[in-house]
């Protein structure tokens, strides 16, 4: 990687095409392959633009899905290809792509260091010959996929009949991955998915060629280091190589929240920090050990990169996360959202987003999966939610069925957030006698879900004007709480170097990424304990919850002299903030 920074998957469609307008400037990024309409209808748009031959494939087609998303990924390698052999023959101009790839890089960049001596250099023959030299410097950044493992509905054909496994929705895009021509990573997200990690034992790609390289590699997206490791150990034993484990805050991100129990970021990295050798030592003697079994001797020791993302917002807290903790990556995804150059959010969307404030983000019970989902006041989605429970017609349209999981009115799987669902549920609801007070807290349970697979998509529609006729334009979007510093739209250029700290943004008024994280925390806390004074299993499970917290308050003030030589400012209020979460939580029950 030439940076030290990569942008997460952003939704359905908020990074959909990033590679396309990042990856040429060496920023690796990643795309969701969940969504095969968005796919194809992205394929037809970018082959359009870029005057590529495209034929449609139809659901009718046999695997489908696979096939889409192969298409896809191939015409993405294709085009940034050409990006890449269009810069290698520009001319070093103040306005050219080939100038700004090397301005965008960090100034520790062994290129970056030669594209300054070149600009010093005086003679002719000299300069054009380091020019030429660092033409050959010039590579792409990652074009990573992402899959959120559980989102994994089974299949049946147009007669309705059950499928085989191997089309169900996450082994259909991981067989559509492993087909193309990329040449990256796999980004598994949302927890272990035994089918979809034994399915990996059926594609190639992942294990070792004849020269001992992966073509394909896997990057696991966890939140701690105990959910790294079972993961890792298990795939291990099937001859699988995790290539890099990216760790997320818990509830300091954008999209699903997967909350941890109770651990905060700085003492899981330290955890990292702690057991990384042991850990890759491990692995790497299961993985041999399984790879020899199947009657593979070509086996190399192969590295594992190590990644932190969540919540970062200043170049400070970059370099601490990175050095202290001896990190190869950080992730970026919210702010990115606030950069057109680098991501695709529809004008009325990014607009919201610029005037919005902090009380505007907030976790919510929006996603049919049950788990908390990071929202936001201002998307049209949630204005539109809203419309229809004031008309009574609460619920959405269910067209995709990516997030269909109920069956407590049909054999047939159906969405939670789906008009059928809540209309049914609804019923049932006023069956029941129960307070006022008591039916619509039930009643805004149920019509908090919300269509996420017609929502995540919908900016790409807008965006390029592609919406079908009827088409729902409701917009949903999941940035992280972070956003809410950030508070208007910048040039990849301007985000960029405020990430290295050439110049940073003026940002709101802001805590530290670990301050930030804790008080979601303590709320999430407060939100847990609520109607819980009676049961017992639930008042232990908040005690181990606040305890953990307690220990990260205790972890927070051995590090904050390390905090300071990095560049972290007002570590006096730090402190002084921690001993006031600290009061909170032994206040809590």
């Amino acid at each position: 990687m030439k940076h030290a920074f990569h942008i997460p998957v952003l939704g359905l469609a908020f990074s959909i095409d990033s590679p396309l307008k990042v990856a040429k400037f060496g920023i690796s990024s990643v795309m969701s392959i969940v969504d095969d309409e968005l796919i194809e209808r992205m394929r037809a748009f970018h082959a359009q633009e870029n005057q590529l031959y495209y034929v449609s494939i139809k659901k009718t087609e046999k695997d489908y899905r696979a096939k889409r998303i192969t298409a896809y990924l191939n015409l993405v390698q294709q085009i940034i290809d050409m990006q890449i052999f269009h810069i290698k023959n520009e001319e070093f101009s103040p306005d050219s792509d080939l100038t700004k790839y090397f301005e965008l890089l960090p100034d520790s960049d062994f290129s970056k260091r030669r594209y300054k001596t070149m600009l010093e250099t005086e003679g002719v023959a000299q300069k054009t010959a380091l020019q030429e030299e660092l033409k050959t410097m010039v590579v792409p950044g990652e074009i990573d996929v992402n899959i959120m493992a559980k989102v994994d509905k089974l299949n049946v054909d147009a007669k309705g009949n059950k499928l085989d496994e191997k089309y169900s929705d996450a082994l259909a895009a991981l067989r559509g991955f492993a087909q193309s021509n990329l040449r990256s990573s796999v980004v598994l997200s949302a927890g272990m998915n035994p089918r979809l990690y034994n399915y990996l034992t059926e594609l190639p790609p992942f294990f070792p060629n004849r020269y001992g390289v992966l073509e394909k590699k896997i990057i696991l997206k966890v939140s701690d280091y105990r959910s790294a490791y079972i993961q890792a150990k298990y795939l291990a034993k099937k001859g699988l190589w995790v290539s890099e484990f990216r760790i997320e805050s818990g509830l300091n991100c954008g999209g699903h929240a997967f909350a941890t129990e109770g651990y905060l970021l700085g003492p899981i990295l330290e955890e990292f920090k702690q057991k990384k050798e042991e850990l890759v030592q491990e692995l790497s003697s299961i993985y041999r050990a399984a790879l020899l079994e199947k009657g593979t001797s070509n086996v190399h020791t192969l590295p594992i990169k190590f990644a932190v993302q969540g919540g970062i917002g200043t170049a400070e807290e970059q370099v601490f996360l990175l050095t202290y903790y001896g990190f190869d990556s950080a992730g970026w995804g919210s702010p990115f959202l606030l950069v057109p150059e680098a991501t695709t959010v529809d004008d009325d969307t990014l607009t919201q987003l610029i005037r919005a404030d902090k009380s505007d983000f907030y976790l919510s019970d929006s996603s049919p999966l049950g788990v908390p989902f990071n929202n936001f006041k201002g998307s049209t989605a949630e204005q539109r939610r809203m419309e229809r429970i004031a008309k009574g017609v609460p619920g959405s349209p269910c067209t995709k069925k990516y997030l269909v999981s109920n069956t407590e009115f049909s054999e047939e799987p159906i969405c939670t957030a789906s008009r059928v669902y809540q209309h049914a549920k609804i019923n049932e609801l006023k069956s029941r006698t129960l307070p006022d007070a008591e039916f619509q807290s039930q009643f805004d349970k149920i019509t908090a879900k919300t269509c996420l697979c017609e929502g995540l998509a919908a900016s790409a529609y807008l965006k390029y004007n592609i919406q079908k006729p009827k088409e729902s334009t409701a917009v949903s979007i999941c940035p992280g709480p972070n956003t809410a510093y950030f508070e208007d739209t910048y040039t990849l250029k301007e985000m960029v170097d405020h990430i290295y700290g050439r110049r940073p943004l003026a940002l709101k008024e802001r805590p530290s990424i670990f301050l930030n994280e804790l008080h979601l925390y303590v709320e999430y806390l407060k939100n847990m304990a609520k109607n819980s004074f009676d049961d017992v299993k639930k008042l232990k499970v908040i005690q181990k919850f606040k305890d953990q917290l307690l220990r990260g308050v205790a972890y927070y003030r051995t590090i904050t002299n390390e905090m300071e030589k990095f560049g972290f400012k007002e570590t006096r209020s730090f402190l002084s903030m921690l001993s006031n979460y600290e009061e909170e939580l032994k206040g809590q029950g």
